[in-house]
């Protein structure tokens, strides 16, 4: 069971997209993360949404044109991106042994996005596992992008990966380091409690 369905039960996709519907509300940006991936590759590229919930980033990129897929295990969570964009591909699966052949989904992604806290929620031990998989969905030269928590400040879980272990588990299948954020509105990244990382596929 991951750590994500021990803190929801599995039933949690409709509060959490009112959740989001409200902050919009109050005017609060609510597409960092798209914006932060369109900055990156240019519209028109593939790009995967892994733990994508209720599909809020990929929805948004797939407004500025991008052709994206998305992956979670929460059935409550794809419910509500499917309600919402049914026209897009939401794929129900475990990012520990996701395999796109599986989903009739092409491997050469440009973009593998992790919004959303996906690497602390995970049931522990499968990080490694889950970065094998996702770098595995990556055309060469393709980026990884994961932002997370570090502390207890900025996660709902007692803190799992360090940054040291994720950069690690990148390099072990060989992604590459490029560079790494405060958040997803591209500040540097200077020691906090949350952090967006960049990674590359090695070029063919």
């Amino acid at each position: 069971m991951s750590r994500w369905e021990e803190l929801t039960g599995g039933t949690s996709g409709e509060d959490y997209a009112a959740r989001f519907a409200s902050l919009a509300g109050t005017g609060k940006d609510m597409h960092g993360e798209a914006r932060f991936c369109a900055a990156l590759v240019p519209a028109g590229s593939r790009v995967l949404d892994a733990g994508c919930g209720t599909g809020r980033v990929m929805i948004r990129l797939a407004e500025l044109g991008y052709d994206c897929a998305g992956v979670d295990l929460d059935a409550s969570m794809l419910a509500v991106a499917r309600k919402q964009s049914p026209e897009l591909r939401w794929i129900q699966a475990d990012l520990a042994t996701f395999d796109p052949a599986e989903h009739h989904v092409a491997a050469d992604f440009d973009l593998v996005v992790a919004a959303g806290n996906i690497f602390p929620l995970l049931a522990a031990g499968t990080e490694s596992a889950v970065i094998s998989r996702l770098a595995a969905t990556l055309r060469p030269g393709g980026l990884l992008v994961a932002g997370f928590g570090l502390d207890e400040v900025h996660l709902p879980v007692p803190p799992s990966i360090t940054l040291p272990e994720y950069d690690a588990h990148c390099a072990a299948v060989g992604l590459a380091f490029v560079d790494r954020f405060a958040t997803w509105d591209a500040h540097p990244y200077e020691g906090g409690g949350y952090a967006v990382s960049v990674h590359r596929a090695h070029h063919g």
